[in-house]
């Protein structure tokens, strides 16, 4: 939870210009970038709980997840953009016989 934590820090730093707004249970203040989360009477758990919620509901929790911080090698980089492209032409492929397909229905072909 920890390294969730600081990688949700270094990618929702608060910016001088944030909005601030209060929810009605005093617990969370939910700002422009990112999620803050009061710790009421010490209770850690609560509002790590709480974060671990708005962070799901919100999105941040995949944002995280989909960035790769470990090193990738040339190989891989390769293989993954040859992937990359065979999904495009495929993707365009398709794309090309459902727009005849459309067309010839549309004309009553």
């Amino acid at each position: 939870m920890n390294s969730i934590a600081r990688q949700v820090a270094s990618l929702f730093r608060p910016s001088s210009n944030s909005l601030d707004s209060l929810c009605r249970d005093g617990h969370q203040i939910q700002q422009w970038r990112g999620i803050r989360v009061k710790v009421i009477n010490g209770n850690l758990e609560q509002a790590l709980r709480f974060m671990e919620g708005k962070m799901k509901s919100s999105g941040i929790e995949r944002m995280i997840k989909r960035v790769d911080t470990r090193h990738i090698k040339d190989s891989e980089k390769r293989i993954l953009a040859r992937k990359n492209l065979q999904r495009r032409l495929q993707s365009q492929e398709l794309s090309r016989k459902l727009k005849s397909i459309l067309i010839k229905k549309v004309r009553g072909l």
